[in-house]
């Protein structure tokens, strides 16, 4: 019995499940987009850093209050609206204090992150590239450096240097030096055996204008992302030193100052220490989200 040819002028249906009807939605899925979301805790960081960077630059725009006058008859008042953050034991307003301290942490935050990046950096950048004894030697002073607590090895270091705030700046520096050369020399090693980077060298092209052109463009995004992590614990170690007594003397404003201060009035006034407290918390985690963002970011190019 013959078989019944199917009518070639109706449409023949379309199987949803077949290869080329899976492989035409896969195609279409990939013309679509997905919309990236917006990093609102990555812009609130942003945000939080920028107002305490105006804190440092421009502290008169965001209080009138003498941060060194006192008005005894209001010493260790309760935080209110005419005293954000509250007074001290000397009648002074803590917020003012705290505003105008930005300036003294900041500073002393920028600076040893400074040291730290041009310390390390090109440290770890030589060793990579070069390599040999040189790169040994740097290695093992690096894990020598490593393995002592970064905090304990800023307080050695002050100590030699002497008390005050570019001390403090220069001896957290000195104690990060080894993170950003570790780093710094492990991009560079990635990056010195590229195609790229040996088509460079075959052609001419000497070991200086090699690092310049190709190694350190390279190495640059994981290096500043460290940096910019290195920033909030730049800021958690001075504010540390400062209220261990290594910063600058009283009555000069400093976050860590500040809430050395306050410890001996926690019973009465627990905004003395735990408002500027939550300032340099703030801060600290800001820097830290920030910098993840970066790291995500990169990764994701």
């Amino acid at each position: 019995m013959a078989g019944v040819l199917p009518d070639m002028s109706e449409p023949v249906p379309h199987d949803p499940l077949a290869p080329d009807a899976i492989g035409e939605r896969g195609a279409a899925r990939a013309r679509v987009r997905p919309k990236r979301r917006v990093p609102w805790l990555a812009l609130a960081s942003a945000l939080v850093l920028l107002m305490v960077v105006g804190w440092g630059l421009m502290p008169r725009l965001f209080t009138s209050a003498d941060p060194l006058l006192g008005q005894p008859l209001q010493a260790l008042q309760a935080p209110s609206g005419a005293h954000w953050f509250g007074t001290d034991q000397l009648g002074r307003d803590l917020f003012a204090r705290t505003i105008y301290g930005a300036s003294t942490s900041l500073r002393a935050t920028g600076l040893a992150v400074l040291v730290a990046l041009l310390g390390g950096a090109p440290t770890g950048l030589l060793a990579g590239y070069f390599g040999g004894r040189f790169d040994a030697v740097v290695m093992r002073a690096v894990d020598v450096l490593m393995a002592i607590p970064s905090l304990l090895l800023a307080m050695a270091i002050v100590t030699v240097l002497g008390f005050g705030t570019i001390e403090i700046a220069v001896a957290v520096g000195l104690s990060a030096i080894a993170s950003f050369a570790r780093l710094t020399r492990g991009e560079t090693l990635r990056w010195r055996g590229a195609d790229f980077v040996d088509a460079a060298v075959v052609s001419g092209v000497g070991d200086l204008g090699v690092i310049v052109r190709h190694i350190v463009p390279h190495a640059a995004g994981p290096v500043l992302a460290l940096a910019a992590l290195e920033f909030g614990s730049a800021v958690l170690s001075v504010s540390s030193l400062s209220f261990l007594g290594f910063g600058a003397p009283p009555p000069q404003p400093e976050w860590g100052l500040l809430i050395a201060e306050g410890r001996n009035y926690l019973a009465l006034a627990w905004w003395y220490t735990t408002l500027p407290g939550l300032v340099v918390l703030l801060v600290v985690l800001s820097a830290n989200q920030l910098a993840r963002f970066a790291q995500d970011s990169g990764a994701h190019r």
